[in-house]
């Protein structure tokens, strides 16, 4: 994707930094480690970014940037069945974290970041971004009675999110070494049979 809030360099330090934290965790994301990583002098690397919260928060809106990019191209098709666009949304992100894994240990370190209020509310807003979405499609279902109304649209969207969240938690904690698609796409198979009429 060409954004153009961010320089090539930007996306350039922004990656390198996502690698970094997946590999040795936030504590060893520093300017000096970074710049090292890049082959950049520190007073260079400043040049870019004016601290590391900076690239945190440039990596955080260039993610959600993407997302919303991404979701978006999905979504606007009224036609077809909700079902299969919760399918292809998910597919989609799962996708984006089997090609580039180090950004779920940015997108799920929420935890790390609640003391810096900045960056606890772009993780909100990723998070916010994929609920609003699912939300719309869970409402446009129960409309055209294809979802039961057991459950509000807002507890089925918490129980798709919070159930998808576990499939990448596990892959994550298996080192990248489950099936994410696959293991993914069977549960939300379950969880739409579970809801549809």
């Amino acid at each position: 994707m060409k954004n153009k809030a961010f320089t090539e360099r930007q996306i350039e330090i922004m990656e390198a930094a996502t690698i970094r934290i997946d590999k040795f965790g936030i504590q060893e994301l520093t300017i000096k480690n970074l710049s090292a990583d890049l082959n950049l002098s520190e007073a260079a690397l400043y040049r870019h970014f004016k601290s590391k919260n900076e690239i945190m928060l440039g990596l955080l809106t260039y993610f959600i940037l993407e997302m919303n990019e991404r979701i978006g191209q999905i979504i606007t098709n009224e036609e077809e069945h909700p079902s299969k666009l919760l399918k292809q949304i998910f597919t989609s992100q799962l996708n984006t974290f089997v090609n580039k894994p180090s950004i779920v240990s940015v997108i799920f370190s929420e935890g790390i970041f609640q003391f810096n209020k900045d960056l606890s509310d772009k993780v909100a807003a990723v998070m916010a971004l994929m609920q609003t979405n699912i939300n719309e499609l869970i409402v446009r279902g129960q409309k055209e009675g294809l979802y039961s109304k057991v459950l509000g649209a807002d507890s089925i969207t918490t129980i798709i999110m919070g159930s998808m969240r576990m499939v990448v938690l596990k892959w994550k904690l298996s080192s990248n070494k489950s099936n994410l698609a696959s293991d993914g796409k069977i549960v939300l198979n379950g969880l739409l049979k579970m809801i549809e009429k």
